[in-house]
């Protein structure tokens, strides 16, 4: 049965790939040497009006793997002690398959091809994603391998704002300070600016539709007579 073309859905939106807004807190900025310690994703959904919203959410605090390199600089700017007991941290390969497995469940359902990341600076968190799925060995990553959204262009085009905490106050979205750097906390904030800048968007797509209809309506005939 053929989708009503009137009716918006998520992966037309997005030519088949579902957004899934990630962030990643690292003990370093190299991918293959440095430590992946927390990761968080939110998966967005869509209304019937073709509105995005921050939908599931998955994260995890994660076990360093063997013999990662832990830049001490990193550590004292995230503020995580990797070895802390109440990190409840586990091993990478189990934190990577609980985060994919809501993702490719959330990509059969929407009729979706693969996910796609979303991202504030999107290259570093699918960089980490793409050296932590090499080294765990796990064969079905969900995400496309390359290409991402990132909320830096997006935010510098919608509000002429590219760092986060200034993109999401341009936004009139609210940001507290003392929980950034946090995995979950910035990436429920990357989604919601994410989401509102796309939803901006459908707006004034909307808004065109709603002028264009009404500049072609057939104007009603008076009685005669």
């Amino acid at each position: 049965m053929e989708k009503d073309p009137l009716i918006p859905t998520i992966d037309r939106r997005f030519r088949g790939f579902l957004p899934v807004v990630v962030d990643v807190e690292t003990a370093g900025f190299n991918a293959k040497t440095d430590a992946l310690l927390e990761i968080a994703a939110i998966i967005i959904d869509m209304d019937e009006e073709g509105f995005l919203h921050p939908g599931t959410t998955v994260d995890c605090h994660v076990e360093p793997f063997e013999g990662a390199n832990l830049d001490p600089k990193a550590l004292d700017f995230t503020g995580i002690d990797p070895h802390h007991p109440f990190r409840f941290a586990i091993p990478e390969k189990e934190a990577l398959e609980a985060v994919f497995k809501p993702i490719r469940q959330a990509v059969k359902m929407h009729n979706c091809k693969r996910a796609i990341l979303v991202g504030h600076n999107a290259f570093f968190d699918l960089g980490f994603i793409n050296a932590a799925v090499e080294r765990t060995g796990i064969k079905r990553n969900p995400f496309h391998p390359f290409s991402t959204f990132d909320t830096v262009s997006l935010a510098g085009l919608a509000y002429g704002q590219t760092v986060l905490a200034k993109a999401i106050a341009a936004a009139g979205i609210e940001w507290d300070g003392n929980e950034a750097h946090s995995a979950l906390y910035d990436t429920q904030k990357t989604a919601e600016l994410f989401c509102a800048v796309v939803n901006r968007w459908q707006e004034l797509t909307l808004l065109a539709n709603d002028e264009s209809d009404a500049e072609n309506a057939t104007p009603a005939r008076l009685p005669t007579g």
